[in-house]
Protein backbone atom coordinates (compact mmCIF):
# COMPACT_ATOMS: atom_id res chain seq x y z
CA UNK A 1 0.00 0.00 0.00
CA UNK A 2 1.42 3.39 -1.01
CA UNK A 3 0.70 5.89 1.74
CA UNK A 4 1.31 9.63 1.65
CA UNK A 5 0.91 11.71 4.78
CA UNK A 6 0.29 15.37 4.01
CA UNK A 7 0.84 17.96 6.69
CA UNK A 8 3.16 20.36 8.46
CA UNK A 9 6.02 18.80 10.44
CA UNK A 10 5.64 20.97 13.55
CA UNK A 11 1.87 20.37 13.88
CA UNK A 12 1.18 18.34 17.04
CA UNK A 13 -1.48 16.21 15.34
CA UNK A 14 0.83 15.46 12.42
CA UNK A 15 3.55 14.48 14.91
CA UNK A 16 1.13 12.07 16.63
CA UNK A 17 0.13 10.59 13.28
CA UNK A 18 3.74 10.10 12.21
CA UNK A 19 4.63 8.52 15.55
CA UNK A 20 1.66 6.17 15.24
CA UNK A 21 2.57 5.14 11.67
CA UNK A 22 6.17 4.48 12.69
CA UNK A 23 5.14 2.47 15.77
CA UNK A 24 2.79 0.41 13.59
CA UNK A 25 5.67 -0.07 11.13
CA UNK A 26 3.60 1.33 8.27
CA UNK A 27 5.82 2.87 5.59
CA UNK A 28 4.74 6.24 4.26
CA UNK A 29 6.00 9.25 2.36
CA UNK A 30 5.66 12.65 3.98
CA UNK A 31 4.53 15.67 1.96
CA UNK A 32 5.17 18.97 3.75
CA UNK A 33 2.46 21.11 2.24
CA UNK A 34 3.75 24.23 3.93
CA UNK A 35 7.02 23.95 1.97
CA UNK A 36 5.89 22.10 -1.15
CA UNK A 37 2.29 23.30 -1.31
CA UNK A 38 -0.79 21.49 -2.50
CA UNK A 39 -2.14 22.19 -5.96
CA UNK A 40 -5.75 22.88 -6.84
CA UNK A 41 -6.10 19.49 -8.57
CA UNK A 42 -5.12 17.60 -5.40
CA UNK A 43 -7.38 19.79 -3.26
CA UNK A 44 -10.24 19.12 -5.69
CA UNK A 45 -9.60 15.34 -5.41
CA UNK A 46 -9.80 15.53 -1.63
CA UNK A 47 -12.85 17.79 -1.78
CA UNK A 48 -14.66 15.24 -3.94
CA UNK A 49 -13.95 12.49 -1.39
CA UNK A 50 -14.38 14.23 1.98
CA UNK A 51 -15.99 17.60 1.16
CA UNK A 52 -14.46 21.04 1.49
CA UNK A 53 -16.11 21.57 4.88
CA UNK A 54 -14.08 18.70 6.35
CA UNK A 55 -10.90 19.81 4.61
CA UNK A 56 -11.01 23.46 5.71
CA UNK A 57 -9.47 24.09 9.14
CA UNK A 58 -11.73 26.81 10.50
CA UNK A 59 -10.28 26.49 14.02
CA UNK A 60 -6.74 27.46 13.04
CA UNK A 61 -5.15 30.86 13.47
CA UNK A 62 -4.76 31.43 9.73
CA UNK A 63 -8.48 31.09 9.08
CA UNK A 64 -9.47 33.11 12.14
CA UNK A 65 -7.24 35.99 10.99
CA UNK A 66 -9.06 36.31 7.66
CA UNK A 67 -11.26 39.35 7.30
CA UNK A 68 -14.99 38.75 7.38
CA UNK A 69 -15.29 39.28 3.62
CA UNK A 70 -13.06 36.29 2.99
CA UNK A 71 -15.06 34.12 5.41
CA UNK A 72 -18.48 35.15 4.13
CA UNK A 73 -20.17 33.13 1.42
CA UNK A 74 -17.72 30.25 1.49
CA UNK A 75 -18.30 27.59 -1.11
CA UNK A 76 -16.06 24.86 -2.52
CA UNK A 77 -14.26 27.09 -5.02
CA UNK A 78 -13.60 29.90 -2.54
CA UNK A 79 -12.48 27.47 0.18
CA UNK A 80 -10.13 25.60 -2.19
CA UNK A 81 -8.61 28.90 -3.34
CA UNK A 82 -7.97 29.88 0.29
CA UNK A 83 -6.38 26.48 1.06
CA UNK A 84 -4.22 26.61 -2.05
CA UNK A 85 -2.98 30.10 -1.18
CA UNK A 86 -2.47 29.28 2.50
CA UNK A 87 -1.98 25.54 3.05
CA UNK A 88 -2.07 25.94 6.82
CA UNK A 89 -5.85 26.26 6.37
CA UNK A 90 -5.99 22.57 5.40
CA UNK A 91 -7.04 20.36 8.29
CA UNK A 92 -4.17 18.10 9.24
CA UNK A 93 -3.06 15.52 8.56
CA UNK A 94 -4.41 14.25 5.28
CA UNK A 95 -3.63 10.57 4.75
CA UNK A 96 -3.89 9.22 1.23
CA UNK A 97 -3.43 5.66 0.04
CA UNK A 98 -4.45 3.54 -2.92
CA UNK A 99 -8.20 3.86 -2.73
CA UNK A 100 -8.70 6.13 0.25
CA UNK A 101 -8.32 9.48 1.95
CA UNK A 102 -8.65 10.40 5.61
CA UNK A 103 -8.54 13.88 7.12
CA UNK A 104 -7.46 14.34 10.73
CA UNK A 105 -5.93 11.75 13.01
CA UNK A 106 -8.18 9.20 14.69
CA UNK A 107 -6.04 6.36 15.97
CA UNK A 108 -8.91 3.84 16.11
CA UNK A 109 -10.04 4.63 12.57
CA UNK A 110 -6.48 4.46 11.24
CA UNK A 111 -5.90 1.12 13.00
CA UNK A 112 -9.12 -0.31 11.57
CA UNK A 113 -8.34 0.84 8.03
CA UNK A 114 -4.57 0.44 7.83
CA UNK A 115 -3.95 -2.51 10.13
CA UNK A 116 -7.29 -4.27 9.81
CA UNK A 117 -8.03 -4.56 13.50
Amino acid sequence: MNIILYGIPNCDTVKKARTWLEAAEIPYAFHDFKKVGVGRAKLREWEEVVGWEVLLNRRGTTFRKLDEGQKTGLDADKALALMEAQPSMIKRPVLEWDGGTLVGFDQDEWRRILVGE
